[in-house]
């Protein structure tokens, strides 16, 4: 099976609402009308709400009651606000496969994002690009589960038990879950940053020109996976990818002198799937 197959075989491919795209499309925009934004999606009921709710927790802080996306705007800032909508749009567009678990994953693909854009600032990427590369890079593996369901039960019990999932996925489907969320992502019209970047995520080094954003996803992944699994700080640093880490631009040392803070991370976008 190719990627064209696996398409064919999904009755209904996601699709993200033309907001999610404009926003998308508005990463790279110098002069970006803040306030039409914030109308565009206030036309959007459902996306407005869970923006509205989770400006209003906890998390954020704010001193009174958040009433209108212009609000959120003004109180949080449009790059808050705007990756609050993604996360909602991007969510709400998939349907969860039989016996797949949706929230656990979007969980894992929320803490991704958050990482890379956590090791973002220290690259000198753009932030909200690498939340998204993090938050869909493993959007792959739900299509997966839509187009070759029995294959794909079968291999992530066997992963649970220590194969190798790339191998599993190329062996026994014909496509991995990169490259199938690449496809995805192009097929969405998104930027080749982030395409690349999904495609390109578990061999950074082994492409022929290094994408910034695929090393920043792949040193991302390990850390959530080892936070995951308790992992203590000897360990992570035991396994930690440190050519991909140091190609780039992250000192190694510094991040581990910082990994405390980096364990809770994205955790403030699990209410959108209540």
């Amino acid at each position: 099976m190719n990627v064209d197959t696996l398409f064919a075989e999904i009755a209904n491919l996601p699709n993200i609402p033309e907001i999610v795209q404009e926003l998308i499309e508005s990463f790279k925009q110098e002069d970006v009308d803040s306030e039409e934004i914030a109308e565009k999606i206030a036309m959007d009921q459902v996306l407005s709400a869970k923006v509205l709710r989770m400006a209003n927790s906890a998390h954020f802080g704010v001193s009174r009651t958040i009433a209108s996306t212009t609000d959120a705007v003004v109180l949080l800032g449009l790059n808050a606000v705007r990756t609050m909508v993604l996360a909602s749009g991007i969510t709400g567009a998939f349907k969860a496969p039989e016996g797949f678990d949706i929230k656990g994953f979007w969980k894992q693909s929320f803490r991704t994002g958050a990482m890379a854009k956590w090791l973002a600032k220290s690259a000198g990427a753009d932030l909200e690009t690498a939340f998204t590369c993090g938050m869909l890079h493993n959007v792959g593996s739900v299509l997966l589960h839509l187009g070759a369901s029995d294959q794909a039960a079968s291999i992530d019990k066997a992963v649970a038990l220590g194969a190798d999932r790339i191998e599993l996925e190329k062996s026994q489907i014909g496509v991995c879950y990169p490259q199938v969320g690449r496809e995805l992502a192009v097929r969405w019209k998104f930027p080749e940053e982030i395409t690349r970047a999904i495609g390109e995520q578990v061999d950074p080094l082994d492409a022929e020109d290094f994408s910034l954003l695929a090393g920043l996803l792949h040193v991302g992944k390990y850390i959530v996976e080892c936070n995951n699994k308790r992992l203590s700080e000897e360990e992570i640093i035991a396994g930690f990818p440190n050519d991909v880490a140091k190609r780039a631009g992250l000192d190694p040392s510094h991040l581990f002198d910082s990994l405390e803070e980096s364990k809770d991370l994205g955790s403030e976008f699990d209410q959108i799937l209540d």
